[in-house]
């Protein structure tokens, strides 16, 4: 195929992996944390650009293509505002990021972008601006909301998924799994037993925090599916018994076997973070399992084999990634594309 990716904050590759199975070519991902080379570089077999994106210029961006190849500029860019949601709030905050996207995408003029993102952001001025100054430039948009449990991923995750072509508008594929949905079952369950504290000792990835006593005790007075609500009135928490805090359904939860998990963020092993409770281990999940939720394959390596792994480093490379099963489809949504207006026949 005569078509050529970069990736903006490529992260640890969920987009490149994915986009590589559909037989693009990914020529570099390019992000600002320098810890995501080994992990991108490894699996991938694409360049990794340590750069700030703010700080790439168009012509550093444009030397990445090589000649005659249709352009594909992918990416997720981050939106600060969304860090900060609290109680289903969110604060308007510096959207850089995302304006960086559009300065690139209107100056080197690829072909096509794409852009998965916090469906969120389709509620913001900014998107709207993003998505005026594609058209402005010459691009036919489109976007959409998938749920990416009707497309094989084993998890409830509903993200924005942007496309801009120069050929006309894309279409996302239609929906894969509508009649056969992946469960947590399906993804993790079978791995090994571990406890909470430990690691599998033939897949150090394969590790979950431990627990502390009170914790301990919540987790095995959960059933599975099940929540604090749960608990004997003693093990429940303070900020929990006032009004507002009942709404807070799905902390400390256990997630359900024969279902799709809640949302992989990058606080997903934590138990007091969601519904993150293994079904019936207790303990919360593992940062494999987390993986392997997001759709990675089970031999993707996120750390140096020499190197000691941080957990919370590595979570939060986890949730941060595109799921890699989301990826193919925006891929091969692309693909289907360039092949109907023969700009990339194969």
């Amino acid at each position: 195929m005569n078509a050529s990716v970069v990736d903006l904050f490529c992260g640890v590759g969920g987009l490149t992996y994915g986009f590589r199975r559909e037989g693009f070519k990914v020529v570099a991902g390019v992000d600002s944390d320098s810890r995501c080379a080994y992990p991108f570089e490894h699996n991938t077999r694409a360049k990794f650009i340590a750069r700030d994106v703010a700080k790439l210029s168009s012509r550093e961006l444009l030397s990445f293509y090589p000649k005659n190849a249709v352009r594909i500029l992918a990416g997720c860019a981050p939106c600060q505002p969304f860090s900060l949601y609290r109680n289903g709030k969110s604060r308007e905050g510096d959207w850089t990021l995302l304006r960086e996207f559009a300065r690139l995408a209107k100056s080197t003029r690829p072909e096509v972008v794409t852009m998965e993102n916090v469906p969120q952001l389709v509620h913001h001025e900014i998107f709207d601006q993003f998505v005026d100054e594609l058209e402005q430039a010459g691009y036919w948009t489109s976007w959409y909301l998938p749920k990416s449990h009707t497309y094989g991923v084993p998890q409830r995750r509903i993200r924005l998924v942007l496309f801009a072509s120069r050929f006309g508008a894309i279409e996302l594929l239609a929906p894969t799994h509508l009649n056969d949905i992946r469960t947590v079952r399906d993804a993790i369950g079978n791995l090994p037993p571990i406890a909470a504290g430990h690691a599998s000792r033939i897949d150090r990835l394969h590790r979950s925090r431990n627990l502390t006593e009170i914790n301990t005790q919540r987790i095995q007075a959960t059933r599975e599916g099940g929540w604090w609500k749960d608990w004997d009135d003693s093990l429940v928490l303070k900020c929990h018994k006032k009004p507002g805090g009942r709404s807070y359904r799905t902390v400390y939860g256990r997630m359900d076997w024969d279902r799709p998990s809640p949302t992989i963020t990058t606080q997903c092993i934590g138990l007091g973070n969601g519904q993150f409770g293994h079904p019936d281990q207790d303990r919360a999940i593992s940062l494999r399992e987390a993986a392997l939720l997001q759709t990675f394959p089970r031999k993707y390596r996120f750390v140096d084999p020499r190197e000691p792994i941080s957990m919370q480093r590595v979570a939060l490379h986890i949730g941060n990634a595109v799921p890699v099963r989301l990826a193919r489809i925006i891929g091969r949504s692309i693909k289907n594309h360039l092949k109907m207006v023969n700009a990339c026949p194969t």
